[in-house]
């Protein structure tokens, strides 16, 4: 796989792991109509997304620890 396809698994995997998708998705929807993001691309927009998703779920008080592999 090359790098991009690494990145796109990861998160994707993450996401589904911690359970974070719906979340993922709608913090997506919500920076697409923010002007600070206009410029970003996909994959810029992919990871500030996660990170923040991420972010709020830890300050919440909620665990984000991977679950074991399947």
């Amino acid at each position: 796989m090359g790098h991009y396809e690494d990145f796109w698994y990861e998160i994707t995997d993450d996401l589904k792991r911690l359970n974070l998708k719906k979340e993922f998705d709608a913090q997506l929807v919500k920076m697409h109509t923010q002007d600070k993001h206009q410029y970003k691309d996909t994959r810029e927009r992919w990871r500030y997304a996660f990170d923040k998703v991420k972010k709020l779920k830890i300050r919440n008080g909620q665990s984000i620890e991977k679950l074991p592999e399947e």
